[in-house]
């Protein structure tokens, strides 16, 4: 340990030479470049320093002024110039080591340097930032994926024993092909998601039906909606719609999901559109267990989900991955809801 602290003392010592002299050199070429544009300029309005009345004495005092001049613009440029983008490049090394958290302060007056430091800072603050999300991504993945994972191993072992009744069996293997469909679930919305997200040009839009793409979705969960004996209130006037047809097709599909699993048995969800001068306004109305204010501030994050009820029934990512693609068809997705009085879904395309 002395050793290392020996060869870093050592090479900081080496470091603030070089400083030291480049400073001293920066100096020098500054007061000789001043005191030869002084006696250029003296020269030119007829005044020789070196003619007048006591000669070495003019000189001297005189050359010490300029030299003094000449330190103080040297400070002066160090001190507001050369500390700054140290300060910047010290700076910089702790970011590319991932420590994000570091910020550079700066009271000088320069403009150009000020904004270059506000980049800095910027940059640093969003390196923060996309850190923590990558980090709370991971975690909730690792978190989403294991408890299917756990109880899916449980299941698997209960249905080793050879004494098991067969309707505890039944039983134990519908909760284990449960489990695997939230990890296909999981993995499918997650592999969505991240696509989107990185995909920086998405497909030209075409013209369809947009009504007609609603029903497709009502038909397709049939299975679900008819187990729960759900019934349908449709105001689904004819919509030609310009746009990304499979992306919303994967809207309309989770919007849906999400009324049906959170319905009361024998309950009804209405679904209309409505046509404005520049918007179609498309309403997902639900009279289930609803959403609290509180947590409707939250149900566009991703792997939030509202209580533990709702984490038995889905992954958190059904939600962000409809605001993701509603965004990128130059929509908005609003929710109005209340605890046991249902919730309403609004998605606003422009025409």
């Amino acid at each position: 340990m002395k050793k290392n602290k020996k060869k870093y003392d050592v090479k900081s010592y080496k470091k603030m030479v070089r400083r030291l002299t480049l400073s001293l050199i920066t100096t020098i070429v500054i007061v000789v470049s001043v005191l030869c544009l002084i006696t250029v300029v003296l020269r030119r309005i007829g005044i020789n320093v070196f003619s007048m009345a006591s000669p070495v004495i003019v000189t001297v005092m005189f050359y010490l002024l300029c030299a003094a001049i000449a330190s103080f613009i040297a400070y002066f440029a160090m001190w507001n110039l050369f500390k700054p983008l140290q300060e910047i490049s010290a700076a910089s090394k702790k970011i590319a080591s991932g420590d994000y958290s570091v910020r550079v302060a700066y009271n000088g007056k320069m403009q150009e340097l000020a904004d270059t430091i506000d980049n800095f800072n910027y940059m640093a603050g969003e390196l923060s930032s996309l850190d923590m999300i990558s980090n709370d991504f991971i975690a909730n993945v690792s978190h989403e994926f294991k408890t299917p994972l756990s109880s899916l191993s449980g299941y698997l072992t209960l249905l080793q024993d050879d004494t098991l009744p067969s309707s505890e069996r039944n039983e134990y293997i519908s909760r284990a092909f449960f489990s695997i469909e939230k990890l296909n679930d999981l993995t499918d919305n997650i592999l969505r998601l991240s696509k989107l997200e990185n995909q920086s040009i998405i497909s030209e839009p075409v013209k369809y039906r947009l009504d007609e793409q609603i029903r497709e979705s009502i038909v397709i969960l049939e299975p679900k909606w008819s187990k729960k004996n759900i019934t349908f209130d449709l105001d689904l006037p004819e919509v030609i719609y310009n746009g990304q047809k499979a992306l919303l097709f994967q809207v309309w599909t989770n919007l849906l999901s999400n009324a049906i699993k959170f319905s009361y048995d024998s309950g009804t969800i209405t679904i209309r559109i409505e046509v404005t001068a520049n918007h179609y306004k498309i309403y997902f109305i639900d009279n289930g267990i609803g959403i609290s204010e509180e947590q409707q501030r939250h149900i566009f994050d991703k792997f939030y989900q509202a209580d533990s009820s709702r984490k038995e029934q889905g992954n958190g990512l059904g939600l962000p991955l409809c605001k993701e693609i509603i965004s990128r068809c130059n929509g908005k997705i609003y929710v109005r809801s209340s605890l046991e009085d249902g919730s309403v879904f609004l998605v606003s395309l422009r025409k």
